[in-house]
């Protein structure tokens, strides 16, 4: 295997991005463990099945984007490790037959452990299966193509959260919880949040290729107001949550999320053209996420 191959394998695993996976899990886990005794062995195959798919969607997603033009559009200037895709063709570490390969040998291993869950764990975990697969497809490929309509954010915040948290809980308890629903929310949002700044360093090149995220439609100064109004949205719900949930107060811990958060969206602010060359917003955006599923699922916990 040449170094080429093992690096442009590697930007596609992107452990920090599967991190969003991880948190919602965590989220799903944390109300599971208190309903009930935990599978830690299924608990792996559910880790080991989305860890898949969150590669196979960077290899579809990386194809789909390099042939709409909008990767190569990238500047150098402009690319961060966290926007402007994988880049493993536009580096040239993959061919195009290579990328596609490893979408399907992944969406290949994902569908082979989301199989051994149906038939050997929880059977209902088929239509949850189904649905993520569907809407993971959906935000890059055709016919919905969500992320080219503006509607990729929304994608992210199902996906990210009621989505996966409820499959992790499922696979352990097998039924739903509408306290998983709410506490998964907020996540959802925050994710959404993440995807929101990535977005920023690829305008011009996402407008100039008919990438028409809400970023894109709304110009960087707007959506630079906008985002700390979806912060805003997620720590509301998170406030309601002892209501909305019937969950201890001890879920506000996931308000250290407000910490990074509040970050990200006053960088942002001050520099909606450029801050993501002199300013970590990005990674403040990723930890907001991490600190909100580690505080509020802990908080599930202790309560």
């Amino acid at each position: 295997m040449n170094s080429d191959f093992k690096q442009g394998f590697w930007r596609l695993a992107d452990p920090k991005i599967s991190l969003t996976s991880v948190a919602a899990i965590y989220v799903g886990l944390s109300v599971a463990i208190v309903d009930g005794p935990v599978s830690w062995p299924w608990l792996i195959v559910t880790l080991l099945a989305f860890f898949a798919m969150e590669v196979a969607k960077n290899a579809w997603g990386d194809v789909i984007d390099y042939d709409s033009g909008t990767d190569l559009a990238v500047s150098e200037e402009d690319r961060t490790d966290f926007s402007g895709g994988k880049r493993v063709m536009v580096d040239g570490l993959l061919t195009r037959g290579q990328t596609w390969a490893m979408a399907a040998g992944f969406t290949l291993a994902g569908l082979m452990l989301g199989l051994a869950i149906v038939l050997f764990r929880e059977p209902q975990a088929l239509w949850i299966g189904l649905i993520g697969m569907i809407i993971g497809w959906s935000y890059h490929g055709p016919p919905l193509k969500l992320a080219y309509r503006g509607l990729g954010e929304l994608d992210v915040v199902i996906c990210y959260g009621p989505l996966i948290a409820l499959a992790a809980y499922l696979i352990q308890a097998h039924n739903l919880s509408w306290q998983v629903f709410w506490l998964s929310m907020p996540l959802g949002i925050i994710v959404a949040a993440f995807l929101w700044v990535n977005q920023f360093p690829d305008y011009t090149a996402d407008r100039a290729h008919g990438k028409r995220n809400l970023v894109v439609r709304l110009g960087r100064h707007r959506a630079s107001r906008v985002l700390p109004l979806i912060y805003l949205l997620a720590f509301i719900f998170l406030t309601c949550m002892p209501w909305l949930a019937d969950l201890s107060y001890w879920v506000w811990l996931g308000g250290l999320a407000m910490i990074p958060a509040g970050l990200a969206s006053a960088w942002t602010w001050q520099d909606p053209e450029t801050f993501y060359r002199h300013k970590p917003v990005q990674p403040m955006a990723l930890i907001a996420f991490l600190l909100y599923s580690a505080g509020a699922g802990s908080g599930v916990l202790i309560g």
